[in-house]
């Protein structure tokens, strides 16, 4: 048994369906329609993991985040909800939550949640630091300009698409500087409404609003002595922009609600993926901000024009995470390497160490092949590549395939409906969930 799952959700389907693929992965698994039917499971048994709707028919699951990590000491939560908003996001988070899963989400995303949640909660994978990776002329560029800048206290801005790496590239600045004993501090701006980044920034003394019954302090003064991260500087409000800039002028500023004047030695490295000088242009961002921040700029190229890294970084991510789970060796094929460099990349390389996470995963037997990319990036097979299981020598490898082309099409015909693709189909739901889980396929829940 891989642990004990609680699945809290007021929708009878959603809870068989996650029920059925729970069991089927070797968990053992409770169901509760309601916070009272919640109460009564705790009160009885121990879980190692609650997967707790938001919204539920006799009250509000934030409400009660509080409640089970009382009750279930030591155990994991994610929260789940079909009404995704930012601030609640932010508060399961922050209140304890392990994550936060916006319906619908995919099986395998929630099958890599709980497995990490249920063994962070025994015992945190020891973490691998990461490296700014590549051998391209323009990431070389980067790692010369990390250098030198790194020995200065100028303000760095970072500009990038999303997933180019732009956190990396500032901690790996903190971590040359001379600051690199004090704290890393970050905050990503796009995340939070204006309000909670207001509070995140510049902290709240107890009362200063209806939620504040104690005080916080502030991103700004827990950098004293070490590096403040802005990512996403571009999405600030024009407000919150000129009240850091005043602390940016004179390194001081008050808490929200407070008076007491508070003074923060701190170095700025900021990040965007928006061009923040078209931004000042249009009245989007101020003028004399924008120069206060980008006294040394680092653009970072996106991983689509890293051709001579793709397989580099895809290697070293995979090798990571095989010994970051303890699992055996894999190794990518001629095929599966085309297809990387062909693949776009939109989330860059975020998207690529993802997929090298997921293949460590969920990935059985030595071997990846192209076909394997394929399915988990979610790129359909071409009429060639269909027709190419008519050549295909090895009877049980085609039908392994067809099997899993012929499932695939079956699960969108039906709308991801488990249990009617099942009866379409002619098979068991149990056997449904296996075949699912043997072929890696992507399935909405």
């Amino acid at each position: 048994m891989k642990g004990k799952v609680l699945v809290v959700d007021d929708e009878r389907g959603i809870r068989e369906s996650l029920r059925g693929i729970l069991e089927e992965e070797g968990y053992k698994v409770s169901l509760a329609d309601s916070i009272k039917a919640l109460k009564e499971r705790v009160e009885r048994e121990h879980y190692h993991c609650v997967l707790l709707d938001l919204w539920l028919p006799d009250g509000n699951g934030l409400e009660y985040i509080s409640y089970l990590r009382e009750k279930l000491p030591g155990s994991a939560l994610i929260v789940m909800t079909g009404h995704g908003k930012t601030e609640h996001a932010v508060r399961a988070i922050k209140e304890g939550a392990y994550d936060f899963l916006e319906k619908p989400f995919s099986m395998e995303r929630l099958l890599l949640t709980l497995e990490r949640a249920i063994r962070e909660r025994v015992k945190p994978v020891k973490a691998l630091e990461d490296k700014i990776i590549g051998n391209s002329k323009a990431i070389l560029r980067v790692k010369e300009l990390v250098k030198k800048v790194a020995q200065t206290e100028a303000s760095v801005l970072i500009l990038g698409e999303s997933g180019t790496g732009k956190e990396l590239v500032a901690r790996s600045i903190h971590e040359l500087s001379s600051r690199k004993e004090g704290a890393f501090v970050a905050i990503n701006c796009a995340s939070l409404p204006d309000e909670l980044v207001e509070a995140e920034l510049f902290g709240y003394e107890k009362g200063a609003f209806t939620s504040a019954t104690q005080r916080k302090p502030g991103k700004l003064e827990l950098s004293h002595g070490g590096t403040l991260f802005l990512d996403e500087i571009g999405d600030l409000s024009l407000r919150a922009q000129a009240k850091l800039l005043r602390v940016l002028e004179t390194k001081e500023f008050t808490r929200l609600g407070g008076t007491q004047v508070i003074s923060s030695d701190f170095r700025l490295v900021c990040a965007s993926n928006k061009d923040l000088k078209e931004e000042a242009k249009k009245g989007n961002f101020r003028e004399d901000l924008f120069h206060r921040i980008s006294v040394f700029v680092i653009e970072l190229p996106p991983l689509r024009e890293r051709g001579e890294d793709i397989i580099l970084l895809a290697e070293y991510y995979l090798d990571r995470f095989l010994k970051d789970y303890g699992k055996p060796a894999k190794y990518l094929t001629e095929g599966a390497k085309e297809v990387l460099l062909s693949y776009e990349w939109k989330g860059n390389v975020r998207e690529l160490k993802n997929l090298m996470e997921r293949l460590a995963i969920l990935h059985e037997g030595v071997q990846i092949d192209e076909r394997d990319i394929r399915r988990l990036l979610g790129v359909e097979l071409s009429t060639g590549d269909l027709s190419s299981l008519l050549l295909e020598k090895d009877f049980k490898k085609a039908k392994r395939e067809f099997e899993r082309l012929f499932i695939e099409r079956r699960l969108k015909e039906n709308n991801y409906d488990l249990k009617k693709t099942a009866e379409d189909m002619g098979i068991d739901l149990s056997n449904l969930y296996r075949k699912i889980r043997q072929y890696e396929i992507r399935v909405e829940i």
